[in-house]
């Protein structure tokens, strides 16, 4: 496993995303959520992987639970992230910051994020209470999610100092990050942390002929006209992957953790896929590999 050191915070370039752990939506069954869930986890420790991220809305706290139960007795193995959803009043911040610690099962967490942009309250009323939750122990790092630049560098300015990470949408397909937010944190030492990097599984080539079963069949991407325009990507993501003997989702993988300050946190439906999703980070691209995916993926 390879890491990015940045602020302070060594994360391994692959992390764990768990939006599907107690959720429904994804359609995994009672049986991954009892079991599965948190044998992922711990294989994900076993390999090297050290970022696991989540969040209080994830599940409506499920989430949160399972990986309680997964990294006991191995919390230092982790670089622990959870999120603030941005729905009631600034005061309220430390108490669900510190809800969320109990359901965790842990007495502080190494990354908290404000999920998104608070449509109500600025900056300046939410950041200093993330402030406070660092001196006061509850976490190590503040971080925000789905901000633009000019938001990121707001919230640092309300926060005091750095503001660790931002954690977006980037992909292959979702490549906006690219414009703003990855020169930024290069050249100031902070992170981006890609969700959704196989595009919610288009990238790994299995829906070309189908959309899935589940909510995502009804997303943009996933429509026969969004399918039909990614399939030039698709196919080069073969061809590379074939070269390789890797797979087309780990050849999407490699593409993102190349790149300087930027880890990805793809999901996991069963502990072969998270083994695959690790593999990525030892997988090394050409620049001309690398230069065909971006003139295709613009």
């Amino acid at each position: 496993m390879r890491y990015v050191e940045a602020g302070g915070a060594r994360v391994s370039v692959i992390g764990l995303g768990t939006w599907q752990f107690g959720s429904t939506e994804w359609g995994y069954g009672r049986d991954y959520n009892t079991k599965v869930a948190g044998d992922i986890v711990r294989r994900a420790l076993d390999l090297g992987v050290n970022l696991i991220d989540t969040a209080e809305i994830y599940g409506l706290g499920r989430s949160e639970r399972i990986i309680s139960g997964a990294i006991r007795d191995r919390r230092n193995a982790v670089f622990l992230a959870t999120k603030l959803i941005p729905i009631g009043l600034p005061f309220m911040t430390g108490w669900r910051a510190r809800s969320s610690l109990r359901r965790l099962g842990v007495d502080s967490v190494d990354l908290y994020q404000l999920h998104w942009p608070s449509p109500f309250f600025p900056p300046r009323s939410t950041m200093p209470r993330f402030r406070r939750l660092v001196d006061e122990g509850v976490t190590r790092h503040a971080g925000v999610s789905n901000h633009g630049l000019a938001a990121w560098q707001e919230c640092e300015r309300a926060f005091g100092g750095p503001i660790l990470s931002n954690q977006v949408r980037f992909s292959l397909v979702h490549r906006e990050p690219d414009r703003e937010l990855v020169p930024w944190a290069q050249r100031e030492g902070r992170m981006v942390i890609a969700y959704s990097p196989l595009g919610q599984g288009l990238l790994s080539g299995k829906y070309q002929t189908r959309p899935p079963a589940n909510f995502r069949r009804v997303r943009g991407d996933f429509t026969a006209e969004g399918r039909a325009r990614r399939a030039p990507l698709i196919d080069a993501l073969g061809e590379i992957a074939g070269a390789h003997g890797a797979t087309a989702a780990q050849v999407s993988l490699a593409w993102l953790v190349r790149k300087p300050n930027v880890v990805a946190i793809p999901g996991a439906s069963s502990v072969r896929q998270l083994e695959e999703n690790v593999a990525a980070a030892d997988l090394t691209l050409s620049d001309d590999e690398v230069r065909r995916l971006d003139s295709l993926s613009l």
